[in-house]
């Protein structure tokens, strides 16, 4: 929970995070080693250096420290854990849904947690994806268009096999489709990545939240341009958000680029855990002002409502979370221990 200086508390749902493995006992080849190594680089790269880490810590982090990060040390009040598999890199999975499960299970109060789906799978994909919905009681999933599957090197959400996956997904109640359109990752290739899939599937799924995590950079004008017409289509501050520190002028003119294409509305805040953690993004987030060149130019505003809506309110509203209730419930274990 982050508190203004006037006492208001603002609700925090972290939209992105992972509870990772990327150990050298766990890399299957060298692109997991590439792919680990260059999130390394995005961090060493775009953290304040009084928040960098270890390589060593970087690669595998336990369950306590992400937790003390999000919920102690940062500002969060919940956060979504996003699975990802890049099954031929990483023997276990990159961030595998059992991992995500085992944290949920020690914090149920705090996570949510997402499934994931790769339409080259086909029916046996079909059946997993049923079973995780039933398990895990999903409402989302996150999509790694440009992961690597034997000769397959991505695959695009217009592709037939997608659409069956997501008229599968609309059945099953999974709402929300969080896809990774944005920075390339070694070795992926950064057209697997390109956001033009999305206004296809977007018109055809009116059902479907469609999060373009990244914001679709470096093709922010092509996202905006698609999403200010889809209305199911929202962006997700991952990534964008870190370069509130190394270079708060480009993270001003995405923000107020997003903010005049798609509104206040369909903006989520995600740290990225554990590229990044929560307490400084969202200090520096809140202290954040827009330029007046800036402002003056798109006409829109950092308001400290936008600012509530991204941090919290946007995602409560598309995971069905009754903040109040909410809160209650985090409350709970420090009434009992008082």
């Amino acid at each position: 929970m982050f508190k203004t200086k006037d006492g208001e508390e603002i609700f925090v749902i972290d939209g992105h995070t992972h509870f990772w493995d990327g150990s050298p006992q766990n890399q299957k080849n060298v692109h997991g080693k590439q792919f680990i190594d260059c999130f390394y680089a995005y961090h060493s790269n775009l953290s304040p250096k009084e928040w960098l880490w270890p390589k060593e810590k970087f690669e595998k982090y336990d369950a306590q420290t992400m937790h003390d990060d999000l919920f102690v040390h940062g500002y969060d009040d919940m956060a979504i854990l996003q699975s990802t598999y890049l099954s031929d890199f990483y023997k276990k999975g990159f961030n595998n849904i059992e991992r995500n499960y085992a944290m949920k299970k020690a914090y149920p109060n705090r996570f949510i947690i997402n499934g994931a789906f790769d339409p080259r799978d086909g029916e046996r994909g079909l059946d997993q994806l049923r079973a995780d919905a039933e398990k895990y009681h999903l409402k989302g999933v996150k999509l790694y268009t440009a992961e690597w599957k034997g000769d397959s090197k991505g695959y695009k959400l217009t592709d037939p096999a997608s659409y069956r996956f997501l008229e599968e997904a609309e059945k099953l109640g999974i709402k929300n489709i969080h896809v990774h359109k944005g920075p390339t990752i070694l070795p992926l290739n950064r057209d697997a990545f390109d956001v033009a899939d999305v206004d296809d599937v977007a018109t055809s799924f009116q059902n479907l939240n469609f999060i373009i995590e990244h914001c679709g950079l470096p093709r922010l004008d092509d996202f905006c341009w698609i999403a200010t017409q889809e209305t199911n289509v929202y962006g997700g501050l991952a990534v964008a958000l870190p370069f509130i520190h190394t270079r708060p002028g480009y993270f001003a003119h995405v923000i107020s680029e997003l903010l005049f294409w798609l509104g206040e509305d369909k903006l989520l805040y995600g740290s990225d855990y554990g590229i990044w953690t929560p307490k400084w993004l969202i200090e520096k987030f809140m202290a954040f002002e827009l330029p007046d060149d800036v402002a003056r130019e798109t006409g829109v505003s950092l308001s400290l409502t936008a600012k509530k809506k991204i941090l919290g309110l946007n995602a409560a509203r598309l995971y069905d979370v009754d903040i109040t209730a909410q809160k209650q419930k985090l409350m709970a274990p420090l009434a009992a221990a008082s």
